[in-house]
């Protein structure tokens, strides 16, 4: 009976240590949330010289790229849904290995929600965009402009994710409550998704930002720490 107490207690014991589903579910919502940003960056007639200026030409233009546009939804919305489960993993992961009174946890958890958020909202013109140009004269061309420049920058609003990886970066390098490799990898594009993010340049968090997600769901499978 000792033997087969002692033997589940050592296997309870590597399940929360080691890799589970919710951070597997952060290397899926990062992994995710490049797909988007790249189909993101296709839908450019908004950004494009020969057609900013011309409301009519930005919505052909957008109207050429539903394909873009359904994958970058599919993408951002599988990220905005995966987010949530990475960020209570990532609190309780980060709750047992730090004291009781620390913030850390909690602040980890919050910049995941709010990255959340993020591509929630920037998902949030899609139906009207990817099916208004099945009815003739539902949407203006000045609202398909906006919603051209609308998914060319909400989306991007990774900054939370940075907040997320700074936290860990201290969790890490100060208490030791994470892998060190893991640490500095937030050190570096935690850093660099908080300082774009809160920068003029904040559209440029979508480039760091769901890498830093991905490697941080990756690093906490694998850490047996």
């Amino acid at each position: 009976m000792t033997n087969t107490a002692g033997a589940r207690q050592a296997q309870q014991s590597g399940r929360a240590a080691g890799g589970s589903l919710w951070a597997w579910a952060g290397a899926a919502a990062g992994v995710a949330g490049v797909t988007g940003i790249q189909a993101s960056m296709a839908i450019s007639a908004a950004y494009d010289p020969a057609t900013v200026h011309d409301p009519a030409q930005v919505a052909a233009g957008l109207g050429e790229h539903t394909t873009a546009l359904l994958v970058m939804h599919t993408a951002m919305m599988a990220a905005t849904v995966l987010l949530p489960v990475f960020a209570a993993g990532l609190h309780r992961r980060l709750r047992r290995a730090l004291p009781a009174e620390s913030l850390l946890p909690a602040v980890a958890a919050a910049g995941l929600l709010l990255t959340a958020a993020a591509t929630l909202l920037g998902t949030g013109l899609d139906t009207e965009l990817i099916f208004g140009f099945g009815e003739d004269g539902t949407l203006s061309d000045e609202f398909l402009t906006v919603g051209s420049h609308w998914v060319g920058t909400i989306p991007w609003l990774w900054v939370g994710s940075g907040l997320t990886g700074v936290t860990v970066a201290v969790a890490s390098l100060r208490h030791r409550a994470v892998p060190a490799w893991l640490g500095w990898t937030g050190v570096v594009l935690g850093g660099l998704t908080l300082l774009t993010g809160v920068s003029p340049l904040q559209y440029m968090a979508g480039f760091p930002g769901p890498l830093l997600v991905a490697l941080l769901g990756l690093g906490f499978a694998f850490s047996r720490r």
